[in-house]
């Protein structure tokens, strides 16, 4: 897959995601969204007004720190399609 393939596949999950109406698994939700932040490169901290939920997501982007850009655009495309096929 080439860079430009992936990073629209990535964003079609994203709209996916995005438009998702049904609930979630927290521990799915938690995944994406760690991917989503290493994806696009954006590394600040959580902006929850709840600390446990600052938390969660701080550990979530702790746990897939050490992946690489594509990866988690890869990552995040696999849930998403693990989602469509649930």
């Amino acid at each position: 897959m080439t860079d430009e393939t992936l990073r629209l596949a990535f964003e079609e999950a994203v709209v996916f995601i995005n438009n998702y109406t049904e609930p979630l698994p927290a521990d799915l939700l938690l995944k994406l969204y760690a991917y989503y932040k290493i994806a696009n490169k954006n590394y600040s901290h959580p902006g929850s007004k709840t600390p446990l939920i600052n938390a969660f997501k701080a550990n979530a982007l702790i746990q897939a720190q050490k992946i690489s850009v594509k990866e988690a655009m890869e990552n995040y495309i696999e849930l998403v399609e693990e989602v469509k096929n649930a």
